[in-house]
This record gives C-alpha cells, sequence and structure tokens, in this order.
C-alpha cells in the first residue's frame, strides 16, 4: 500500500508540474512554431536528465532492454504533445486539459485490454460516464444547439488517445528497464525527429528566449520523470483518475495568466468525467485487504 500512496503522490506532483509546462507553452505558440517548441522541450529535457544522472550516480544508465519500445513511446509522446499544443493556439488552456481528461479513460480500458488489469463492472461503469463528459465537453452543435464545433476541439481528443498508449507503454517499460533508462528515452526519439524540422520553422531567440526553452525543457524532463516512477509503483488503472486534479490548476492558470474564465458547458462536461473518474478510482471489492 505504501507503493500505491507514493505512486499516487507522484502522479499529482508530476500533473501539476505538466500544467505549469502547458502555460508555458501555450505563452511561447505567440512567438515560436509548435515544431521548434518540441525540440526544445524534447532536447533539453533529455540533457538535463542525463546531467542529473551523470552527477547523482556517476553513470548514464542508456542501455535498454527493449529499444524501439522506447522509440514508440518517445514518439507517441511528441505526436501527443504537438497535437495539444497545436490546439493551445486555438483553444483556452482550461478547454485543452477538459478534453484531454479522456486519457485516463482510454488508459483504463488499455490496462485491462493490454496489460491485463483487474477492470470490474463498476470502473467499466465510470470509463462509459467519462465518456459521456467528453463528449459534452466537445460542445457538438447536436447536443449544445450553439455554433459548430471549433475543429480544433478534435486535437486534444487525439493527445487523449496517444497518451493514454504512451502511459501503458511506461507502466509495461516498468518490469522492463530501469526507471532511470525509461527517463532518459523519453526525449531521445523525439528530440531527433524534431531536429529534422528545424531548417524550417526555425526562428533565432534571444538569451532570454533560450533561458524560458531550457525550462519549458526542465519542466517536461521534471514531470515525465515523476510519471516514470509513479507508475513503477502504482498501477496504470489507478493512477489514471488522478488526472483529474489537473483542471484545478488549469483554471487557475488560465484564470490568472491569460484571463480565461471556464464556461459553464466545460465544467459541466469536467463534473461529469470526474464522476466517471471517481466510479473508476474506487477499488473493487476483491481489491481490498480482507
Amino acid at each position: 500500500m505504501t507503493g500505491r500512496l507514493a505512486g499516487v503522490a507522484l502522479q499529482l506532483v508530476a500533473l501539476a508540474v505538466f500544467v505549469c509546462m502547458d502555460t508555458l507553452l501555450k505563452l511561447l505558440t505567440a512567438h515560436f512554431a509548435v515544431p521548434q517548441l518540441m525540440w526544445a522541450r524534447f532536447l533539453f529535457s533529455l540533457i538535463l536528465a542525463a546531467l542529473f544522472f551523470r552527477l547523482w550516480t556517476g553513470r548514464v544508465p542508456w542501455r535498454s532492454r527493449a529499444p524501439w519500445l522506447q522509440a514508440a513511446r518517445s514518439l507517441l509522446l511528441a505526436a501527443s504533445n504537438l497535437l495539444f499544443s497545436t490546439a493551445l493556439m486555438h483553444l483556452p488552456l482550461t478547454d485543452c486539459t477538459a478534453i484531454g481528461f479522456a486519457s485516463p479513460l482510454f488508459t483504463v480500458a488499455l490496462a485491462a485490454l493490454w496489460l491485463k488489469e483487474r477492470v470490474g463492472p463498476r470502473r467499466w461503469l465510470g470509463v462509459g460516464i467519462g465518456f459521456a463528459g467528453v463528449l459534452l465537453a466537445l460542445r457538438p452543435p447536436f447536443l449544445t444547439g450553439g455554433a459548430p464545433m471549433h475543429w480544433a476541439t478534435i486535437l486534444p481528443l487525439g493527445t487523449a488517445a496517444m497518451f493514454a498508449v504512451y502511459s501503458i507503454l511506461t507502466r509495461k517499460l516498468a518490469a522492463i528497464d530501469d526507471p532511470r533508462t525509461t527517463i532518459l528515452h523519453t526525449g531521445f526519439a523525439a528530440s531527433i525527429v524534431a531536429s529534422l524540422a528545424q531548417p524550417l520553422v526555425w526562428i533565432p531567440p534571444s538569451p532570454a528566449e533560450w533561458g524560458i526553452l531550457v525550462a519549458l525543457g526542465l519542466l517536461g524532463g521534471l514531470g515525465h520523470g515523476l510519471l516514470v516512477l509513479a507508475f513503477a509503483r502504482a498501477p496504470a488503472s489507478l493512477l489514471a483518475p488522478m488526472s483529474y486534479t489537473q483542471l484545478i490548476w488549469a483554471s487557475l492558470s488560465g484564470v490568472l495568466v491569460f484571463g480565461d474564465w471556464p464556461d459553464l458547458t466545460t465544467l459541466a462536461g469536467a463534473a461529469v468525467i470526474a464522476l466517471g473518474g471517481v466510479l473508476v478510482a474506487l477499488p473493487e471489492r476483491r481489491d481490498r485487504p480482507a
């Protein structure tokens, strides 16, 4: 139980760090192309992680027993970030976060189907309720009777699906590689692919902007490092619903930094999603100790 509680605590801190990173990303999209931001986010997180392990342990635990699985995980995260960052250019941070809440629901389903984790009928009901909330947050015209939904609302949903697979791979690799190895590989393949796009989008940063780009990489590396440690200590179906706490920080950031107040439709959708998440998070009867 202690290990599971530690995993939940690490997950909660990681989510707060991700909101800080998303806030910084949304600010930077006004000055830089998204591929350049992705390059900085992954490259600097990789460099900082390697330096940290070198100074901490005297070595860089690079060798993986599943390098292709690590590469697939890194590229999934890159694609997920690309979609989410593009959505931030068109939608409020709170809206993107609320729609992205579909990720824990995908994760629970994949944990049952792929990792064979036990997911009972009540948790499946929670997944169904959560997806109903996602549908409300998407604001389809047939449901709200309002204007057509913005095309960019589909992007966070794609982010959610990709991040769910990323989370499952993180959990799977926890049984194969040292967590430090997985942390190092998080940004490796992604930074290589992002580097190929830089001749087409590069905007020279000022010295101050270089510092901000490094901070972006630091936040990304820290958040995903904590996520790797969390998944090494607790099952994916338990950690996934913790993502709903991210809406609190995203709403505060949206109001304080961007002046974007979440509307009733977004809050209602998030509330329904959270209800589904509560049903998923509660332990099954057979999970409880005798």
